[in-house]
């Protein structure tokens, strides 16, 4: 007898582990550089003009085929592709998903793994003495911490740990239960250091650089760059949402739940933004593409202000909180699949496919030698294709990923009736007054914009 299948408690439980799930350490450092790169306020516009016009669609679209056919990925393809033509092709969609969600954990694991340390380091009060040495600082993260193999081993395998144990309890008691702890405590911390940038030099600045849009500095290639970002934040593509999706109840609204995760995920991205260019304008610090500011700049600039410790020891529990909410359902896509379609019991497939993950995210752990260009982590830097590492982070994030999402909008868009998808998405929300609206962007606008996050990847032009 296989085990009954987990559902969320309510709509609040979806909401906050959907948004977790897009919320990662995009949201906190690559948001805002490439922010920075594209000169802020008309480039803030755009991108959420392109989160409503293709990713909260694409997101819809994930949602209502999990729910409709409570199943992960792949079975959610076979049973949805039924009758129609390509009916044996299709769920090799889901396979892809499948493929990017163990593909992306056995390298996010690693990064994420770096917060457990440098949360340790700032408690401790041996960050603050590194971070008076700017140089200091910058050789003991790529000469000593990157390079010593068995601590970067040691530090994912803990991370992992916590993933796994997050997602064995289940769906509600384990997922949800960690979502409705650790959501409002990222929100919190967030905001404290929000108010506390109020508190700068450089928080009018800001404001005025963000909020205040110069139609005459956006590029095409800023477009380009927001369409993208929009689609990646998301979590969209690597079937996280399809599957979070097949654990909700008929009576949940799927264009309200997806219009409140696009509208959170958002919120907090602006939220590190502010944060990050008010720390910045005051330090005058020049803001490097690389990750690893984030574990080198960054703690030199916040030792220098007011209550320094506390406020590095809340950053890196904020980034370890926001890397674990998304590992989590990057792992529950592996294990959904083991569960439905291998017919495991959920302990069976969370532990087997975890200690996979876990193991193969050891070669990239070992891979990095101290080459900090390979530490982007689908943040920047899109053409890094050095060792295990880097080729992992670039087949998921140019392939994988867009090459999904593109077919998931294709699939709902011409291959299922209007029928099936409207019938879907009102359920739990009644007549759904725009949903012309929403089948012209899932046919069109989705397919045309993610289809120029290929071609640009084809033609070799890094969008990101």
């Amino acid at each position: 007898m296989t085990e009954p299948r987990g559902q969320w408690s309510g709509r609040l439980g979806f909401i906050l582990a959907a948004t977790g799930s897009a919320i990662g350490l995009g949201n906190l450092w690559k948001f805002p550089y490439i922010t920075h790169e594209n000169n802020g306020g008309a480039f803030v516009l755009v991108y959420i003009a392109m989160v409503a016009l293709v990713g909260v669609p694409i997101m819809m679209a994930e949602i209502l085929m999990g729910r409709r056919t409570q199943q992960s990925p792949v079975g959610a393809f076979k049973a949805m592709a039924a009758g129609h033509t390509g009916s044996r092709a299709w769920p090799g969609v889901g396979w892809l998903g499948v493929v990017s969600g163990f593909t992306i954990l056995s390298y996010y694991s690693v990064v994420a793994g770096w917060t457990i340390h440098f949360t340790w380091l700032a408690l401790s009060g041996k960050l603050a003495t590194m971070a008076a040495d700017p140089v200091a600082l910058g050789d003991y993260f790529g000469n000593q911490f990157l390079a010593n193999g068995p601590q970067q081993v040691f530090f994912h395998l803990v991370f992992m740990g916590l993933t796994i144990g997050s997602v064995y309890f289940g769906v509600k008691g384990g997922i949800e239960r960690v979502a409705k702890i650790l959501m409002p405590l990222l929100f919190l911390i967030l905001l404290i250091m929000l108010v506390y940038s109020t508190r700068t030099s450089g928080f009018g600045e800001a404001m005025t650089f963000l909020f205040k849009p110069d139609f005459s500095t956006l590029t095409k290639g800023a477009v380009l760059e927001a369409l993208g970002h929009a689609f990646f934040t998301l979590s969209l593509g690597m079937g996280a949402m399809l599957t979070y999706g097949s654990y909700i109840g008929k009576e949940i609204s799927i264009p309200r739940a997806a219009l409140q995760i696009s509208l959170f995920d958002t919120l907090i991205a602006l939220m590190a933004c502010v944060i990050m260019f008010s720390i910045i304008n005051t330090s005058g610090i020049e803001v490097n593409k690389s990750a690893t500011i984030l574990f080198t700049t960054i703690p030199t600039v916040l030792i220098g202000l007011p209550g320094s410790g506390l406020l590095i020891g809340m950053f890196y529990i904020l980034i370890g909180f926001a890397a674990l909410t998304s590992t989590i359902s990057l792992l529950e896509v592996v294990s959904s699949f083991a569960i439905d379609e291998l017919g495991w019991p959920r302990h069976r497939a969370t532990l087997t496919m975890g200690s996979v993950i876990a193991l193969f995210g050891v070669l990239n752990a070992l891979s990095l030698g101290g080459n900090t260009a390979l530490t982007s982590i689908n943040l920047i830097g899109r053409q890094s294709t050095q060792g295990v590492f880097g080729t992992m982070d670039y087949l998921a994030s140019n392939w994988f990923l867009p090459v999904g999402g593109f077919l998931i909008a294709m699939f709902c868009g011409w291959v299922l009736n209007a029928r099936t998808t409207r019938e879907e998405l009102e359920k739990g929300h009644g007549p759904m007054a725009g949903y012309g609206l929403w089948r012209f962007l899932i046919r069109f606008m989705a397919p045309l914009a993610v289809g120029a996050i290929i071609v640009s990847v084809i033609l070799g032009k890094e969008y990101q």
